[in-house]
Protein backbone atom coordinates (compact mmCIF):
# COMPACT_ATOMS: atom_id res chain seq x y z
CA UNK A 1 0.00 0.00 0.00
CA UNK A 2 1.19 3.55 -1.19
CA UNK A 3 1.21 5.48 2.00
CA UNK A 4 2.78 8.87 1.06
CA UNK A 5 -0.41 10.12 -1.01
CA UNK A 6 -1.77 11.02 2.38
CA UNK A 7 1.37 12.32 4.26
CA UNK A 8 2.97 15.32 4.18
CA UNK A 9 3.58 17.38 2.44
CA UNK A 10 0.19 16.23 0.24
CA UNK A 11 -2.92 18.40 1.05
CA UNK A 12 -4.67 15.30 2.60
CA UNK A 13 -8.10 15.46 4.48
CA UNK A 14 -7.73 13.61 7.58
CA UNK A 15 -10.76 13.86 9.76
CA UNK A 16 -14.24 14.30 9.02
CA UNK A 17 -17.06 15.54 11.86
CA UNK A 18 -20.36 14.03 11.24
CA UNK A 19 -24.05 15.54 12.67
CA UNK A 20 -26.18 12.30 13.55
CA UNK A 21 -29.64 11.95 14.63
CA UNK A 22 -29.10 9.34 17.55
CA UNK A 23 -25.16 8.96 19.21
CA UNK A 24 -25.96 5.34 20.07
CA UNK A 25 -27.29 4.28 17.21
CA UNK A 26 -24.67 5.78 15.46
CA UNK A 27 -21.83 4.46 17.32
CA UNK A 28 -23.09 0.83 17.15
CA UNK A 29 -23.04 0.94 13.81
CA UNK A 30 -20.11 2.32 13.02
CA UNK A 31 -18.28 -0.07 15.63
CA UNK A 32 -19.99 -3.28 15.04
CA UNK A 33 -20.62 -3.02 11.43
CA UNK A 34 -18.07 -0.61 10.11
CA UNK A 35 -15.12 -1.79 12.63
CA UNK A 36 -14.05 1.46 14.35
CA UNK A 37 -13.31 1.61 18.14
CA UNK A 38 -14.66 4.31 20.36
CA UNK A 39 -11.45 6.55 21.59
CA UNK A 40 -13.44 9.08 23.31
CA UNK A 41 -17.04 9.77 24.56
CA UNK A 42 -18.61 13.10 25.69
CA UNK A 43 -22.08 13.89 25.94
CA UNK A 44 -23.05 14.09 22.84
CA UNK A 45 -19.90 13.34 20.94
CA UNK A 46 -17.76 10.58 20.25
CA UNK A 47 -14.48 10.03 18.35
CA UNK A 48 -13.24 7.12 16.13
CA UNK A 49 -10.48 5.50 15.93
CA UNK A 50 -8.84 2.54 13.94
CA UNK A 51 -5.34 2.59 15.63
CA UNK A 52 -6.27 3.99 19.00
CA UNK A 53 -5.18 7.30 18.74
CA UNK A 54 -6.11 9.04 15.53
CA UNK A 55 -9.12 9.75 15.22
CA UNK A 56 -10.74 9.80 11.78
CA UNK A 57 -14.28 10.14 12.33
CA UNK A 58 -15.99 12.34 14.74
CA UNK A 59 -19.72 11.53 15.64
CA UNK A 60 -21.56 15.06 16.94
CA UNK A 61 -25.78 14.52 17.88
CA UNK A 62 -27.68 16.82 17.23
CA UNK A 63 -31.20 17.99 18.83
CA UNK A 64 -34.33 18.00 16.55
CA UNK A 65 -32.61 16.75 13.44
CA UNK A 66 -33.53 17.06 10.08
CA UNK A 67 -32.60 13.89 8.12
CA UNK A 68 -30.29 14.32 4.48
CA UNK A 69 -32.47 16.22 1.60
CA UNK A 70 -31.35 16.79 -2.41
CA UNK A 71 -31.18 20.21 -2.97
CA UNK A 72 -28.70 20.32 -0.29
CA UNK A 73 -24.36 20.52 -0.54
CA UNK A 74 -22.72 18.16 1.84
CA UNK A 75 -21.13 14.64 2.12
CA UNK A 76 -21.57 12.52 -0.55
CA UNK A 77 -18.99 10.15 0.90
CA UNK A 78 -16.23 9.64 3.01
CA UNK A 79 -13.99 7.07 2.27
CA UNK A 80 -11.90 4.87 4.26
CA UNK A 81 -8.72 3.25 2.58
CA UNK A 82 -7.68 -0.45 3.84
CA UNK A 83 -4.50 -1.73 3.45
CA UNK A 84 -3.96 -4.44 1.24
CA UNK A 85 -6.65 -6.83 -0.48
CA UNK A 86 -6.57 -9.18 2.18
CA UNK A 87 -7.94 -6.64 4.39
CA UNK A 88 -10.56 -5.74 2.00
CA UNK A 89 -11.81 -9.01 1.07
CA UNK A 90 -11.96 -9.81 5.66
CA UNK A 91 -14.59 -7.18 5.53
CA UNK A 92 -16.63 -8.26 2.66
CA UNK A 93 -16.81 -11.53 4.34
CA UNK A 94 -18.01 -9.77 7.78
CA UNK A 95 -20.28 -7.68 5.79
CA UNK A 96 -21.78 -10.90 4.36
CA UNK A 97 -22.06 -12.64 7.49
CA UNK A 98 -23.86 -9.54 9.20
CA UNK A 99 -26.08 -9.72 5.94
CA UNK A 100 -25.50 -6.01 5.03
CA UNK A 101 -26.35 -4.46 1.66
CA UNK A 102 -23.31 -3.04 -0.34
CA UNK A 103 -22.65 -1.17 -3.64
CA UNK A 104 -19.58 -2.28 -5.26
CA UNK A 105 -17.04 -1.02 -7.81
CA UNK A 106 -13.95 -1.36 -9.75
CA UNK A 107 -12.48 2.11 -10.65
CA UNK A 108 -9.25 1.01 -12.49
CA UNK A 109 -6.93 2.85 -9.77
CA UNK A 110 -8.99 1.15 -7.02
CA UNK A 111 -11.88 -1.46 -5.74
CA UNK A 112 -14.44 0.25 -4.15
CA UNK A 113 -17.44 -1.25 -1.36
CA UNK A 114 -20.27 1.80 -0.43
CA UNK A 115 -22.84 1.45 2.20
CA UNK A 116 -25.18 4.26 4.28
CA UNK A 117 -24.94 4.92 8.14
CA UNK A 118 -28.19 5.33 10.08
CA UNK A 119 -28.87 8.66 8.96
CA UNK A 120 -28.19 7.94 5.10
CA UNK A 121 -24.35 9.37 5.25
CA UNK A 122 -22.44 7.46 2.47
CA UNK A 123 -19.08 5.59 3.05
CA UNK A 124 -16.84 4.35 0.62
CA UNK A 125 -14.24 1.16 1.47
CA UNK A 126 -11.77 0.51 -0.74
CA UNK A 127 -8.55 -0.42 -1.42
CA UNK A 128 -5.61 1.07 -4.42
CA UNK A 129 -4.34 -0.45 -6.98
CA UNK A 130 -1.24 0.03 -7.24
CA UNK A 131 0.11 3.56 -8.42
CA UNK A 132 2.08 1.70 -10.70
CA UNK A 133 -1.08 0.28 -12.43
CA UNK A 134 -2.94 3.75 -12.70
CA UNK A 135 -3.29 5.51 -16.20
CA UNK A 136 -2.07 8.91 -16.47
CA UNK A 137 -2.96 10.69 -20.12
CA UNK A 138 -0.82 13.13 -21.20
CA UNK A 139 -3.44 15.89 -20.11
CA UNK A 140 -2.60 15.39 -16.53
CA UNK A 141 -6.19 13.24 -15.94
CA UNK A 142 -6.03 9.99 -15.03
CA UNK A 143 -7.98 7.35 -15.81
CA UNK A 144 -11.38 6.40 -13.40
CA UNK A 145 -13.56 4.16 -14.69
CA UNK A 146 -16.98 2.56 -12.61
CA UNK A 147 -17.27 -1.21 -13.12
CA UNK A 148 -18.29 -3.92 -12.10
CA UNK A 149 -16.39 -5.40 -8.80
CA UNK A 150 -14.67 -8.92 -9.07
CA UNK A 151 -15.46 -10.15 -5.82
CA UNK A 152 -13.71 -13.20 -6.31
CA UNK A 153 -10.06 -12.63 -6.00
CA UNK A 154 -10.78 -10.54 -3.06
CA UNK A 155 -12.62 -12.88 -0.94
CA UNK A 156 -9.68 -15.28 -1.90
CA UNK A 157 -7.35 -12.96 -0.66
CA UNK A 158 -9.05 -13.17 2.86
CA UNK A 159 -7.82 -14.68 5.80
CA UNK A 160 -11.31 -14.76 7.57
CA UNK A 161 -9.49 -13.09 10.69
CA UNK A 162 -11.38 -10.05 10.75
CA UNK A 163 -10.88 -8.05 13.99
CA UNK A 164 -12.52 -4.27 13.06
CA UNK A 165 -10.69 -1.71 10.78
CA UNK A 166 -7.08 -2.36 10.65
CA UNK A 167 -5.30 -0.14 12.35
CA UNK A 168 -3.53 1.35 9.09
CA UNK A 169 -6.38 2.74 8.01
CA UNK A 170 -6.80 6.37 6.90
CA UNK A 171 -9.12 8.79 5.38
CA UNK A 172 -8.46 7.98 1.68
CA UNK A 173 -10.82 11.13 0.25
CA UNK A 174 -13.55 12.57 0.87
CA UNK A 175 -16.53 13.12 -2.02
CA UNK A 176 -18.98 16.36 -1.58
CA UNK A 177 -22.16 17.36 -2.87
CA UNK A 178 -21.40 21.06 -4.21
CA UNK A 179 -24.05 23.46 -5.27
CA UNK A 180 -21.50 24.79 -8.29
CA UNK A 181 -19.10 22.91 -10.00
CA UNK A 182 -17.26 25.91 -11.32
CA UNK A 183 -16.96 27.67 -7.93
CA UNK A 184 -15.91 24.54 -6.44
CA UNK A 185 -13.19 24.34 -8.78
CA UNK A 186 -12.06 27.63 -8.55
CA UNK A 187 -11.91 27.26 -4.90
CA UNK A 188 -9.68 23.81 -4.30
CA UNK A 189 -7.45 24.04 -7.54
CA UNK A 190 -6.72 28.24 -7.27
CA UNK A 191 -7.54 29.45 -3.38
CA UNK A 192 -6.50 25.79 -2.27
CA UNK A 193 -3.22 23.71 -4.23
CA UNK A 194 -5.08 21.06 -5.46
CA UNK A 195 -4.79 19.86 -9.07
CA UNK A 196 -8.02 18.42 -11.49
CA UNK A 197 -7.05 14.83 -12.20
CA UNK A 198 -10.46 13.86 -13.27
CA UNK A 199 -13.79 15.43 -14.73
CA UNK A 200 -16.92 13.23 -15.37
CA UNK A 201 -18.49 15.70 -17.79
CA UNK A 202 -20.04 19.04 -16.68
CA UNK A 203 -21.36 17.26 -13.29
CA UNK A 204 -18.71 15.91 -11.16
CA UNK A 205 -14.31 16.14 -10.95
CA UNK A 206 -11.92 15.64 -8.56
CA UNK A 207 -8.79 16.73 -7.44
CA UNK A 208 -5.66 15.59 -5.43
CA UNK A 209 -1.81 16.33 -4.30
CA UNK A 210 0.78 14.77 -5.27
CA UNK A 211 -0.55 12.59 -8.44
CA UNK A 212 -2.78 10.91 -6.38
CA UNK A 213 -6.10 9.96 -8.04
CA UNK A 214 -7.86 12.12 -6.12
CA UNK A 215 -8.03 13.68 -2.39
CA UNK A 216 -11.53 15.21 -3.01
CA UNK A 217 -14.24 14.08 -5.20
CA UNK A 218 -16.90 17.31 -6.32
CA UNK A 219 -20.20 16.40 -7.87
CA UNK A 220 -23.34 18.47 -8.52
CA UNK A 221 -25.57 14.86 -9.18
CA UNK A 222 -27.83 15.69 -5.87
CA UNK A 223 -27.24 19.31 -5.08
CA UNK A 224 -26.53 21.09 -8.37
CA UNK A 225 -27.60 24.90 -7.30
CA UNK A 226 -28.39 23.64 -3.70
CA UNK A 227 -28.54 25.32 -0.66
CA UNK A 228 -25.72 25.09 2.01
CA UNK A 229 -26.47 22.77 5.01
CA UNK A 230 -28.47 23.70 7.66
CA UNK A 231 -27.04 23.53 11.47
CA UNK A 232 -29.34 21.01 12.23
CA UNK A 233 -29.08 18.98 9.59
CA UNK A 234 -27.63 15.40 9.94
CA UNK A 235 -24.46 15.22 7.43
CA UNK A 236 -21.70 16.64 6.84
CA UNK A 237 -20.16 19.09 9.75
CA UNK A 238 -16.66 19.98 8.76
CA UNK A 239 -13.56 18.19 7.08
CA UNK A 240 -10.05 18.60 8.13
CA UNK A 241 -7.07 18.90 5.92
CA UNK A 242 -3.32 18.78 7.18
CA UNK A 243 -1.37 21.56 5.88
CA UNK A 244 2.44 20.67 5.80
CA UNK A 245 4.21 23.51 7.56
CA UNK A 246 3.61 26.76 9.27
CA UNK A 247 4.70 28.45 6.43
CA UNK A 248 2.35 26.95 4.08
CA UNK A 249 -0.43 27.64 6.66
CA UNK A 250 0.45 30.57 6.34
CA UNK A 251 0.50 30.65 2.51
CA UNK A 252 -3.36 29.38 2.77
CA UNK A 253 -4.58 32.01 4.95
CA UNK A 254 -3.40 35.19 2.47
CA UNK A 255 -5.47 33.05 -0.30
CA UNK A 256 -8.32 32.56 1.65
CA UNK A 257 -8.42 36.57 2.58
CA UNK A 258 -7.47 37.27 -1.03
CA UNK A 259 -9.95 35.62 -2.78
CA UNK A 260 -12.51 36.77 -0.65
CA UNK A 261 -13.19 33.82 2.12
CA UNK A 262 -13.29 34.49 5.75
CA UNK A 263 -10.80 33.38 8.28
CA UNK A 264 -11.48 31.99 11.18
CA UNK A 265 -8.95 31.23 14.08
CA UNK A 266 -9.15 29.14 16.91
CA UNK A 267 -7.90 30.23 20.34
CA UNK A 268 -8.31 26.54 21.78
CA UNK A 269 -7.86 23.48 19.71
CA UNK A 270 -11.00 21.55 19.81
CA UNK A 271 -10.74 18.03 20.91
CA UNK A 272 -11.42 16.25 17.81
CA UNK A 273 -9.03 15.72 14.83
CA UNK A 274 -5.64 17.11 16.51
CA UNK A 275 -4.69 20.68 16.89
CA UNK A 276 -6.62 22.80 14.09
CA UNK A 277 -4.90 26.22 13.14
CA UNK A 278 -8.15 27.61 11.65
CA UNK A 279 -11.14 27.25 9.24
CA UNK A 280 -12.92 28.43 6.39
CA UNK A 281 -16.15 27.87 4.88
CA UNK A 282 -15.81 27.22 1.40
CA UNK A 283 -18.45 28.18 -1.96
CA UNK A 284 -21.04 25.46 -1.02
CA UNK A 285 -21.10 26.69 2.33
CA UNK A 286 -19.02 23.69 4.07
CA UNK A 287 -16.73 23.92 6.88
CA UNK A 288 -13.09 23.14 6.09
CA UNK A 289 -10.64 23.21 9.03
CA UNK A 290 -6.76 23.30 8.88
CA UNK A 291 -3.98 21.35 10.98
CA UNK A 292 -0.72 21.20 11.02
CA UNK A 293 -1.29 17.90 12.68
CA UNK A 294 -0.34 14.80 10.90
CA UNK A 295 1.89 12.81 9.05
Amino acid sequence: MATHFHKKPNLYPAHVQLKVSDLARSIEYYTTIIGFKVLQRTGSEAYLTADGQTILVSLIEIQNAQPLQRGFAGLYHLALLLPSRKDLGNIVQHFVNLNIRLGAADHDVSEALYLNDPDGNGIEIYIDRDESEWTWFDDGQVNMVTEQLNFQPILTAADGNWTGLPAETVMGHVHLSVANLDKSEQFYTNVLDYNVVTRYGTQALFVSTGKYHHHFGLNTWNSNNGQAPEENMVGLKSVTIVLKDEHYAEEVKQSLNANGFIVENFAEAPAYGGAQLFSTVDPNGLRILFTLDGE
